[in-house]
């Protein structure tokens, strides 16, 4: 992932304008696993949807496996975000009239792609669902949505993994089982981006932290670098009142 001067300025010139996020550039490297923290209205959820594709930025380039996917016509945004990049909401947006496994299945559906059965019990497995498939989303846990979730953006084998603060919705005792499933991606290799307010997770997991406040990257470098000795004023405010 590469980031080249991208912004997100939400109204006009006869609006309030709102920038969500100021220019900034920045980059993923392939199988890395960065975390994002910072305070609410930050930007952070912005720059995720920007990454995915789901909201245009107003300037800037945003390069994914070589692709300027800002370049894109809607059409084109579509098959990208359904077959490269995988991203979980807070909120799961699982369809309630179909059942787990259909759930899963849906993006292969869209792309008229046949379901490759190894690789569909490897996800299951891996996220410990296989005995819940033909439940619908109502009959699941939080924590079991999650998973049907995550297995569902990884159903396409996507580059890119985005998450937007995914355990904020969950129980407490929900959130220890889908921090394990990501912390199981990332030992498997995916490059992965997360929002989160899991200050242990970003400092145990990830290879990268970042943290934004007043819409753009303040500070970021290695989790020991970021919770040991942050340079920016804004971090060391923020840190020690969540740590």
């Amino acid at each position: 992932i590469t980031v080249l001067n991208a912004s997100k300025t939400y109204g006009n010139e006869d609006e309030l304008k709102v920038e969500a996020l100021k220019p900034d550039s920045f980059s993923v490297e392939k199988g890395e696993f960065v975390c994002i923290i910072g305070t609410s209205g930050s930007g952070k959820s912005t720059l995720l949807h920007l990454l995915a594709g789901v909201d245009e930025a107003t300037t800037g380039q945003i390069i994914i496996n070589g692709k300027d996917i800002t370049k894109l016509n809607q059409e084109s945004l579509a098959i990208f975000r359904r077959r490269e990049v995988g991203i979980i909401y807070q909120f799961f947006n699982l369809v309630p009239v179909l059942t787990a496994r259909e759930n899963i299945e849906l993006p292969l559906m869209l792309d008229e792609k046949k379901v490759n059965r190894a690789y569909f019990n490897e996800i299951v497995e891996l996220l410990a669902i296989k005995n819940r498939l033909d439940f619908y989303p109502s009959k699941l846990s939080g924590g079991e949505q999650q998973r049907v979730a995550i297995a569902r953006a990884l159903a396409m084998d996507p580059e890119v993994m985005l998450f937007d603060e995914p355990t904020s919705a969950l129980d407490p005792e929900m959130v220890g089982e889908v921090l394990k499933t990501m912390q199981d991606l990332a030992d498997s290799g995916m490059t992965m981006v997360i929002v989160t307010h899991e200050m242990g997770f970003a400092r145990e997991v990830s290879d990268e932290v970042w943290f934004m406040a007043d819409g753009y990257l303040q500070e970021q470098g290695s989790p020991e670098q970021i919770f040991e000795n942050p340079q920016s004023p804004r971090a060391k405010d923020f840190l020690s009142k969540v740590l």
